[in-house]
């Protein structure tokens, strides 16, 4: 049987952990970092949408497409990329989209900037990398979400669960290139196999969405092609919702 979407989580209600706006692994990332899956683990939940914005530099334009996404599928987070600004601009931005997510139950995560975070009422960031990432825990943790991306191997990624990473991103494109579809999936499969810790696999179309979910991924990233057409935006998120549907063995 399939896990049920997790209750409402009012913004107002936060310290925000990932688990309880994700729904996954409720309280792992409480009680310090836990990198092997139980040998008797639990049903898998039913994976849910993350969505990766283009960079914004209009958010007022831009909530109008966001709001359309949200409505249209389970979507667990937003990762907000911000267009380059001075940072009383960045942060105007973010706090103009955080209620557009939150009110939706979803958590807004901006791409870096994490010294950000906090003065725009995010719930936490997404890092590229290990440098990255390990120099931004002391100003997320425990209160807000770091998660990490851009991990080229895999002891990186071991080394970034150890250190309370909330979630692994793999597949997402790094200057412009992006892995090999079947490294992204092996790498995914690896992960969820072995690992505790959620794993995003980032979709590059949405042929990718299936396979990856089959792979094992907790959460499928949707990238800039979902935001290409205005008019096919819900459309592509509700058939991508659709293709997350565990098979009955799994649930």
């Amino acid at each position: 049987m399939l896990a049920s979407r997790p209750p409402p989580v009012h913004a107002h209600n936060l310290p925000r952990q990932f688990s309880a706006r994700l729904g996954y692994h409720a309280g792992a990332m409480t009680s310090g970092p836990k990198t092997s899956r139980p040998k008797h683990a639990e049903p898998r939940p039913a994976p849910r949408l993350y969505l990766v914005t283009p960079p914004v530099a209009d958010a007022q334009a831009f909530s109008t497409p966001l709001a359309a996404a949200l409505a249209a599928g389970d979507v667990a987070a937003v990762l907000l990329r911000l267009a380059e600004g001075d940072e009383r601009t960045l942060i105007n931005r973010a706090k103009t989209l955080v209620p557009v997510v939150q009110e939706k139950n979803a958590a807004l995560l901006i791409g870096g900037h994490a010294d950000l975070v906090a003065r725009a009422g995010a719930d936490g960031a997404h890092l590229v990398g290990l440098a990255e990432f390990t120099a931004a825990l002391a100003q997320l943790k425990p209160e807000r979400i770091a998660g990490v991306g851009g991990l080229v191997t895999r002891h990186d990624a071991m080394v970034a669960a150890e250190a309370g990473a909330d979630y692994m991103m793999f597949g997402e494109p790094a200057g412009g290139d992006r892995p090999s579809f079947q490294a992204v999936e092996e790498r995914v499969a690896w992960w969820a196999e072995v690992f505790e810790a959620p794993c995003v696999a980032y979709a590059g179309s949405i042929e990718e969405v299936t396979p990856l979910v089959q792979a094992g991924a907790d959460f499928i990233a949707l990238g800039d092609w979902l935001w290409c057409d205005p008019q096919e935006i819900a459309a592509t998120v509700a058939r991508a919702a659709e293709s997350l549907r565990l098979p009955e063995s799994a649930a």
